[in-house]
């Protein structure tokens, strides 16, 4: 979890460091099953990222008719959204098309490096949480939640109205924040994935401000929700979190075998890829969370072991 503020970078290389963490972001995002929070959390800057988006309030709009500028960026964190939006963007315009290839061709490769990243985060947060009964069963709600939620099906005969896209943002922003439950996966549970991947590929404009109308709404209403919890029930709502990724697990599971379905005969070298991504996704993962926390259980053992003497 987060251990210093950023939200508001002054180096070049605090800038970069969140404008990475956007890409991981804007990757996961792409990606139905896979949740940018979970990027967000497991990179520390989940917490400046619901303060910053609860700052979009009456103080900021007061400033701005004030025209007090400069108070108003520091208010909103502006260089820190600024960083981090353009990460997201440039994921989402990267990859939108080299993602949704790798979906159609080889989904079950894709799936298990983001499962290793996954399990990862869950690793590096539940190992380092304050756990007590509420803490548990707030674990187990959370898994079991995220558990029926990825398995719905897929909403069919969706229309594309600018009503419809825009309620499908608004809810899959909400999705999006939490850790382990994918904004992608809410659209396509919507009917909507596939119309607004495609929008984003063809430039589609009104479709993409209308998702985008929706999203900002969505994330100013319950970022307040989720920082209010963090700041009043922070065990509890970490392992809700927790719990949330584990459940999301489920449609890692699913895809992964719809993908090995395609493949008809899986070979030893098929197998041996798949779980190469996967210790890669986790190794990814874990190393990024011990460069920010210095005590990550895998790296921490890693670095204790030390070689034996020569006889």
């Amino acid at each position: 979890m987060q251990t210093q503020d950023f939200s508001q970078p002054r180096t070049l290389r605090q800038f970069l460091r969140l404008y990475l963490t956007g890409v991981a972001m804007g990757a996961a995002d792409v990606v139905p099953g896979v949740s940018g929070g979970t990027m967000a959390f497991i990179l520390g800057v989940y917490s400046t990222l619901l303060n910053a988006i609860k700052s979009f309030n009456f103080r900021a709009i007061r400033l701005l008719l004030s025209l007090k500028i400069s108070e108003l960026l520091r208010h909103i964190s502006f260089f820190f959204l600024l960083a981090l939006g353009a990460g997201i963007l440039t994921a989402i315009l990267a990859l939108a098309n080299a993602l949704g290839t790798a979906l159609e061709q080889q989904p079950t490769l894709v799936y298990a490096f983001f499962g290793g990243l996954i399990v990862a985060s869950i690793i590096s947060v539940a190992l380092f949480l304050r756990w007590n009964l509420t803490a548990i069963l707030a674990l187990i709600a959370g898994a079991l939640f995220a558990y029926w939620l990825v398995a719905l099906p897929e909403l069919a005969d969706a229309d594309h109205s600018f009503p419809t896209l825009f309620f499908s943002g608004a809810v899959a922003i909400c999705a999006m924040i939490l850790p382990g439950i994918s904004g992608s996966f809410i659209l396509l549970i919507l009917g909507q994935y596939k119309f607004v991947l495609d929008a984003v590929r063809t430039l589609d404009i009104g479709s993409v401000l209308a998702v985008a109308l929706g999203a900002a709404v969505g994330i100013i209403a319950f970022s307040r929700v989720l920082s209010w919890m963090l700041k009043h029930h922070y065990t509890v709502t970490v392992a809700a979190l927790v719990g949330f990724m584990v459940g999301s697990l489920r449609r890692i599971w699913i895809e992964g075998e719809r993908g090995l379905s395609k493949l008809g005969e899986i070979g030893a070298s098929e197998v041996a890829l798949i779980v190469g991504l996967f210790i890669i996704g986790f190794v990814l993962v874990s190393f990024i969370d011990h460069l920010q926390s210095g005590r990550n259980p895998l790296f921490v053992r890693l670095w204790r072991i030390q070689p034996k003497e020569a006889a």
